[in-house]
């Protein structure tokens, strides 16, 4: 299996590119990252936005048009959905193998 240099994902990130399969803006994104883990993951605005810079220079996330022009909403690219799908697989190979050494 070959390995992918993006990988692994830090919570944070993994989270934010969960969310962003729908369009959102950046406090729309904390709000749903906290959802997303029971609030056990909470983002500061600062963080957030150096994130969000971080992913769109990665072409991971790109800025969608929207209605209110004093926010910017991002949504998830395909090459962020690559990156995603591949820490899904990683993660569920984690667990298969935690569940049947330990189970």
């Amino acid at each position: 299996m070959m390995r992918n240099s993006a990988l692994p994902l830090t919570e944070t990130t993994y989270l934010i590119l969960l969310s962003l399969l729908e369009p959102r803006h950046g406090y729309a994104i904390i709000k749903n990252v906290a959802e997303l883990s029971d609030n056990h993951v909470k983002i500061a605005a600062g963080t957030m936005y150096g994130a969000l810079d971080n992913l769109y220079k990665q072409a991971w996330i790109e800025e969608v048009a929207s209605e209110n022009k004093r926010r910017k909403v991002y949504q998830i690219t395909e090459k962020g959905k690559e990156v995603l799908d591949a820490e899904i697989d990683r993660l569920s190979n984690l667990t298969a193998l935690g569940n049947r050494l330990f189970n």
